[in-house]
């Protein structure tokens, strides 16, 4: 399969997409991710690359004029026995390094993540007594690389579902390519995370003002929950085009284009 280079603006044409073609299903989307919040934690990472890989394909039937269904989630594991088993080595594999990433966070930070869940179900949540809290280097440190082992650990699983789907790769041929492409691409892929956080706090910044205005600010917080679920659903409707970007057209026969 032949990478594709793109320039870093195109990361900010993917959000635009993303945003574009879930207002043209927005009740598919939100259905299909809060499909996916019902299943427990654990079971969340494990099917997590599977998840992508179907609003990858619901977006891709959106495009062709079609409704999404949940068996969008579904399908990738009628595709023969191959590429049912390699999408199932990669939700093992990242679920286990999900595991590893929290454990090592638990054991920098953990003490320090029982004080601030102690002091939160006391009710002590001025900010008087979270300051000393928060400020702890430990839980700053086990936060920090939280967060820097999710994001390294994103890169191989970005668009190996999708490889393994669309164009037949292994388990591990699909995480290695998948590596190269964020890499060659990292100017896009940053922007488009850059894009999304943008679009995150300007819609929270917008909807605070207005709820202000009208004398309503106290509905502020129950009126960011629903949006920041279109909002996370409009992120995963945009993944497809990360990808469908990213690298040339396989020519090999399409295990989804099954109604």
């Amino acid at each position: 399969m032949k990478l594709k280079l793109v320039p870093a603006r195109q990361g900010m044409l993917w959000v635009r997409q993303g945003l574009g073609v879930f207002f043209r299903r927005p009740v598919a989307f939100c259905l299909l991710l809060f499909l996916y919040m019902l299943v427990g934690p654990v079971l969340a990472f494990a099917i997590a690359p599977l998840v992508s890989l179907g609003f990858m394909i619901a977006t891709r039937q959106v495009l062709e004029g079609r409704f999404p269904l949940p068996g969008v989630f579904i399908d990738p594991l009628r595709a023969g026995s191959a590429r049912r088993w390699a999408q199932l080595k990669l939700g093992f594999g990242y679920a286990v390094g999900i595991a590893l990433v929290l454990w090592l966070g638990d054991a920098i930070g953990g003490h320090a993540f029982d004080a601030l869940r102690e002091a939160m179900a006391a009710g002590k949540s001025t900010p008087q007594d979270m300051e000393p809290l928060l400020s702890d280097p430990d839980l700053q440190l086990a936060w920090l690389l939280v967060l820097a082992g999710i994001g390294l650990l994103a890169v191989p699983f970005w668009h190996a579902p999708a490889l393994v789907h669309w164009a037949g790769h292994g388990a591990g041929k699909a995480m290695f390519f998948s590596t190269v492409a964020c890499w060659r691409n990292k100017g896009a892929l940053t922007v488009y995370m850059l894009g999304w956080g943008a679009v995150t706090v300007l819609f929270a910044l917008l909807s605070s003002l207005v709820l202000g205005l009208l004398g309503a600010a106290q509905l502020a917080f129950v009126a960011m929950m629903p949006a920041m679920l279109m909002l996370s659903a409009a992120f995963y409707a945009s993944l497809y085009f990360t990808f469908a970007d990213s690298f040339e057209p396989v020519a090999v026969p399409d295990p989804q284009e099954t109604p």
